[in-house]
């Protein structure tokens, strides 16, 4: 036994001992460094899981490190949750959720000096300043400071030295003068107080006053400084239009859209504070739980600081949320009222599918840098598609002479195999003829209404190994399923693709990125049929050449090669084995064998 598999069989018994009760767990490298935590409301049954039937990629990875376990049991679930919790946060393991800004988006500070500065910056310092933002349009926040600029004279230097005479920016306007003593600290609040009533979207009464200020100029012709004060108000209304997302309700509440792909996770927070949406915040981690897990987490890692400026209401996808609310509520000071909600008007969930797609990009991002992102969405221009191709299904038939005809079906995410969602279908439909477009439109027919009677998710986009006429089968098909999937050809040879509708093929230029995608679809598309159509091959091959051993007919060679499971197996077989396998007596067996010692020495080079 290889020692990977001495290793698994070592954690396997030893979760054997682990109770039925709920508590955490927690699992270690080999230096027994902790490097995953978890919760169950069963110890034995979660752990086990890890362990048993096909896994993603993330899980084995994650198992691959695995090298002890230990676990506390508790009295409930929700003990177990705030145990975990505690537990996370102490020791930071690399498989939990750990959270990195997906962008350092800039914010504007308030300082909390005496005679306040505002500007903008991307640290947040823990002092008493006071922070708006972040903005994650970089052009709205510049308009912004401009505008603060051009109507408050606020002081422009870093470091506030008394001194007689004011600088230059005094001269030109442009500051108060607090250096010099020319403003007192009241009359300086007020304009502080009005550059946080433009953060804060206020600026109903700053209107007012300016419309006051522009008639008071008109009247006495003073029509430049009157033009001056207009520009203001206009860029303050515009800026208002900018910068901020009407809702009407002042009640306070975050939107948590989420995405994923494999174990990369993007999390984004819009915070709707007054009305208006104020902030956005944008997180990226990797995950090796489900979706549902990740999300969890992300709640209690955002959430679970007390005294945070917390909303009434949050609203997000999560349906299981009894247990985070719970603890969130009881264990977090401040969060007592926080709800957490499905959305249920328009309104909300426009908005929350408006965080869901600022995670698809902000995730996007992340995946750009990985590689093959930029390809997809070359693709989505040239193929004119309303989504990312981020998840492509392709399909191509392999066949002998109208025997042994298989389609195989295969699956690529953001540009590379999914093989866990690779399936392979034998044609049933043929009868021993050739037509390549009757087998794909069976196999585009099994997989497309399977997805739809169950209700799942559907491909970006679908390749045929083909030209037209397979394009053609395969669009009638998702027409009758009422199905619309963008769908295309990738014929051999010419490397040309194929659109449903359209008299003439799309050419790529050799090399083009896009386009070695699709190619990396079809191929693996083609190696994955004709290997499933040798198999199918060399069993019957092996079926006949058992066959011709007196004595044993079809019933009894099915036997044999289904019990041994190989030729190979099956030269290598004594007597005895062969007798209780076919269920003969031990003289057909030894006979059996020579035969078969004989035909591997024939074989042989």
């Amino acid at each position: 036994m290889d020692s990977n598999k001495e290793r698994v069989e070592t954690l396997r018994k030893q979760i054997k001992d682990f109770p039925l009760q709920p508590g955490v767990y927690l699992m270690k490298d080999e230096q027994k460094k902790i490097i995953y935590i978890g919760k169950a409301v069963k110890l034995r049954n979660r752990v086990r899981s890890y362990f048993s039937g096909e896994k993603d990629i993330k899980t084995r990875t994650l198992v691959h490190q695995i090298h002890s376990i230990d676990h506390i049991v508790t009295k409930s679930e929700y003990e177990a949750l705030l145990l975990e919790n505690n537990l996370i946060k102490k020791w930071n393991p690399r498989y939990n959720i750990n959270l990195k800004d997906g962008k350092s988006y800039p914010v504007i500070r308030i300082t909390s000096d005496e005679y306040p500065r505002v500007f903008r910056t991307r640290n947040i310092v823990n002092d008493k300043s006071q922070y708006y933002g972040p903005y994650p349009d970089v052009k709205v926040l510049d308009e912004t400071l401009a505008l603060i600029k051009k109507m408050l004279p606020l002081r422009r230097c870093r470091k506030l030295k008394k001194r007689e005479n004011p600088c230059l920016y005094y001269h030109m306007g442009k500051c108060s003068g607090p250096c010099a003593g020319l403003i007192s600290k009241e009359d300086y609040r007020t304009l502080v107080n009005k550059a946080r009533a433009i953060l804060t979207g206020r600026t109903v009464g700053l209107e007012k006053d300016l419309l006051k200020e522009i008639k008071v100029l008109s009247e006495s012709l003073e029509f430049e400084k009157a033009a001056e004060l207009r520009d203001i108000l206009i860029a303050l209304q515009l800026l208002q239009t900018e910068q901020k997302v009407e809702d009407f309700e002042e009640e306070s509440r975050d939107y948590v859209g989420v995405d994923s792909s494999g174990n990369y996770y993007s999390f984004v927070v819009f915070q709707m504070r007054n009305g208006k949406l104020l902030g956005k915040e944008s997180f990226r981690s990797e995950y090796y739980g489900s979706e549902q897990d990740a999300t969890q987490e992300f709640l209690l890692r955002y959430y679970g600081t007390p005294d945070k400026d917390f909303p009434s209401r949050v609203f997000l996808s999560l349906k299981d949320r009894s247990l985070i609310q719970d603890y969130l509520n009881r264990e977090v000071r401040g969060a007592d009222k926080m709800v957490l909600e499905l959305p249920r008007s328009k309104r909300d969930q426009a908005v929350l599918n408006m965080a869901v797609e600022n995670a698809r990009s902000d995730l996007a991002r992340k995946l750009q840098d990985m590689g093959n992102i930029p390809a997809l969405e070359d693709l989505q221009m040239v193929l004119n598609l309303k989504k990312l191709p981020r998840r492509i299904e392709g399909f191509d038939i392999a066949q002998l002479d109208g025997h042994f005809t298989v389609s195989s079906l295969i699956s690529f995410k953001d540009g590379n195999p999914d093989r866990k969602n690779y399936r392979h279908y034998n044609i049933r439909s043929l009868d021993g003829g050739i037509d390549d477009f009757k087998a794909i439109s069976e196999a585009v027919a099994r997989r497309y209404t399977r997805l739809k009677n169950e209700k799942k998710e559907m491909p970006d986009l679908i390749l045929i190994d083909g030209g037209k006429g397979q394009v053609s089968a395969a669009v009638s098909i998702l027409d009758a399923l009422g199905l619309e999937i963008p769908l295309i050809g990738l014929a051999k040879r010419e490397e040309l693709i194929y659109l449903p509708g359209e008299k003439e093929p799309i050419d790529l230029p050799e090399g083009d990125r896009g386009l070695r995608v699709l190619q990396h679809v079809r191929d693996e598309t083609h190696r994955f049929a004709t290997s499933h159509n040798q198999k199918l091959r060399k069993k019957q091959i092996s079926l006949n050449s058992l066959e011709n051993i007196p004595g044993i007919g079809p019933a009894k060679s099915k036997k044999l090669l289904v019990g041994f499971g190989s030729m190979e197996k099956l030269y290598a077989a004594k007597a005895e084995e062969i007798s209780n396998t076919a269920g003969v007596s031990l003289e057909a067996a030894e006979m059996i064998r020579q035969y078969l010692s004989r035909k591997e020495k024939a074989e042989e080079p």
